[in-house]
């Protein structure tokens, strides 16, 4: 039944080239990125240090006023976007609110088709997704490796050269695509962010850390965030791993989990969350067991519903993403490659990270936020 379905999806009419391709994408067995695959940003600029001094001069574009386009259109640039962006994070939605009104800034014509998706959603809806924005034709693709079924089209893509690939939420280059890379990595580096909050978590060494991990689903996020917690935790003498659990970033499933480990662990006084879902989902077990006090608690990126706990104590500390930068870098990518100055574009773009706690003051919170959604706190 599965795959006479999935036979009707890709119809004789889709666009050729690319309906096998979905067709065998969705039957192949949905596996992991592995850590052998990708390259963490740390090692790739060491292996590419050309990259390094281009990613700076591209950062300072990006956190400069922007300046109109110069090249003549003779169109507006398509670009396709498919994001996981049915959950609590608002991550991705004020991603494309930045990108748009960077692009109207640039004075760039173009033309947006945007499907938006849950991340643990049925294959078959990517698949219609996927197929609508190639059957469009697009001059640029931005897509993501958040989930596990990705990889096997997004090596088509590249096969193929057309359209360009964006990857968002991605900053450690894979290796087995060096060969014919995306256009543009672009994100918030996950490794670099958790070892932020690593150095707060862990500073003090006169408790001992009897910590849970609170993944997201199985797969690239998970590992690049909870696995890289749990390896500096194990470098820390006073650090103890009680448990792990995987919660498909769903708030409820990380909620039981977190009663689950509260009542096998009293003890317990500390938990790392691997996003937004997970950690909200955490804090409400913690109001329900009273233990709001007892255990600390991170989130991961730094939106509106992360800043709200913090400033009602729900929530110890975060990684905050100067939010918008993403979506300017996209858009100043584009404007490179169309007055024809692509080399002057890194291969990955990461943007700014902070630290932020329940007792930082308002006014320097203020501060950061005003610089992290300049864009799309307008919209």
């Amino acid at each position: 039944m599965f795959v006479a379905r999935i036979t009707r999806l890709l119809s004789p009419g889709s666009h050729p080239g690319y309906s096998l391709a979905l067709f065998v994408l969705l039957l192949l067995p949905q596996q992991a990125i592995s850590s052998e695959d990708y390259t963490p940003l740390d090692d790739y600029l060491h292996q590419h240090p050309e990259q390094v001094e281009r990613m700076a001069n591209f950062a300072s574009i990006v956190s400069s006023p922007a300046i109109a386009l110069t090249a003549p259109q003779n169109r507006p640039v398509r670009i396709a976007i498919i994001y996981p962006a049915f959950q609590t994070s608002d991550y991705w939605r004020l991603s494309i609110l930045a990108l748009e009104a960077r692009l109207k800034e640039l004075k760039i014509s173009y033309e947006l088709q945007t499907h938006l998706s849950g991340l643990n959603d049925d294959p078959s809806v990517l698949a219609i997704q996927l197929q609508k924005s190639l059957d469009w034709q697009p001059d640029y693709l931005i897509f993501t490796l958040g989930a596990l079924i990705h990889r096997q089209l997004i090596e088509k893509i590249l096969a193929q050269k057309t359209p360009k690939l964006i990857l968002q939420n991605v900053t450690t280059p894979l290796q087995n695509w060096s060969a014919r890379p995306p256009f543009l990595y672009v994100g918030f580096d996950h490794q670099a962010g958790t070892r932020l909050l690593a150095q707060a978590m862990l500073a003090d060494n006169s408790t001992p850390k009897q910590y849970a991990m609170l993944y997201s689903s199985h797969g690239y996020i998970s590992r690049l965030r909870g696995d890289t917690f749990i390896r500096l935790g194990n470098e820390n003498p006073a650090t103890r791993q009680l448990g792990s659990y995987y919660t498909d970033n769903n708030s409820d499933l990380a909620r039981d989990a977190t009663l689950q480990e509260l009542d096998r662990h009293p003890d317990l006084n500390m938990l790392f969350a691997c996003t937004t879902d997970t950690a909200l989902g955490a804090i409400e077990a913690l109001r329900m067991r009273g233990k709001l006090e007892q255990v600390t608690l991170n989130g991961w990126g730094g939106g509106k519903a992360e800043l709200e706990a913090l400033s009602r104590g729900e929530l110890d500390l975060t990684v905050m993403r100067m939010n918008d930068d993403n979506g300017v870098a996209m858009a100043e990518a584009i404007k490179a490659e169309l007055e024809q100055r692509s080399d002057q574009v890194p291969q990955v773009f990461s943007g700014e990270m902070v630290l932020v706690t329940r007792d930082m003051p308002a006014s320097e919170l203020k501060l950061l936020t005003d610089k992290a959604f300049r864009y799309s706190a307008e919209q």
